[in-house]
């Protein structure tokens, strides 16, 4: 027979690891940074930006790399995140600075704003992060890898290069615009649109393990025929969300 005092002493044993199981990380007060400008928020709902950040597992104090930072929509909920004692290095190619002087400007204003963002330029093939990540996303941007004006190889080196940056153990993010299957990277310059197959397949060549796969942002309801510019589909695309982990 089990006596009270041992009972309660078991109940309580036995509910702490459920209890630290449910604590997760609290994504809230990201969302609601006041730094955040109002066309962010307005793009929350279609970019579901809390349930992003539980799927790549980001926590405060972290070091982490939003690889192609666009116009920081990423970038600033990672800044807030993973808070003060975090960093987070934004990297925007030097390619696409020299075509649109805006991401240069985007990325400049994002580092002034925030004292855990360091601004990161380089080739886009050799992303030059400063010291080991624990986690690395990029959102929309894979695919362009695989645009014309960039040489052969080119996805297949930054893939190596994001492998090398992370810690052993670490993660990479990738989310995309979903291809028809048995596309490959074909479509990444009429479309905009890149096969989930092949995103995995030059991702395991590089040495990463293909660890979880996210609904987040399925959209069954698009035929991923169109250009994702195109107006009736733009904001409506399928896109698969894939979290890979660096063994270590």
């Amino acid at each position: 027979m089990i006596r009270p005092l041992t009972l309660a002493i078991l109940l309580a044993v036995s509910a702490t690891p459920l209890a630290a199981k449910d604590a997760g990380p609290n994504y809230k007060s990201a969302l609601a940074d006041p730094a955040r400008p109002a066309a962010d928020r307005e793009r929350d709902t279609a970019r579901k930006p809390a349930e992003l950040l539980a799927f790549a597992q980001i926590a405060p104090g972290e070091k982490v790399g939003d690889y192609v930072m666009g116009g920081g929509y990423v970038t600033r909920l990672l800044a807030a995140a993973v808070g003060p004692t975090g960093k987070v290095y934004a990297f925007q190619p030097s390619e696409f600075i020299a075509f649109k002087k805006q991401y240069g400007d985007d990325q400049a204003a994002v580092d002034a704003a925030y004292d855990n963002v360091d601004a990161v330029a380089g080739p886009f093939a050799a992303p030059a992060f400063a010291t080991p990540l624990d986690t690395i996303i990029t959102v929309q941007n894979f695919h362009d890898l695989y645009l014309k004006p960039f040489p052969a190889g080119t996805g297949d080196k930054a893939s190596a290069a994001l492998f090398a940056a992370l810690k052993p153990g670490g993660t990479l993010v990738v989310v995309d615009h979903s291809a028809a299957e048995g596309s490959g990277t074909t479509l990444s310059d009429s479309l905009h649109r890149i096969d989930k197959a092949a995103v995995v397949a030059v991702l395991t060549k590089a040495g990463f393990k293909l660890e979880a796969e996210s609904d987040l942002y399925k959209r069954t309801d698009d035929p991923r025929t169109a250009n994702v510019f195109d107006k009736e589909i733009r904001g409506k695309t399928d896109q698969f969300a894939l979290r890979f982990r660096k063994p270590g």
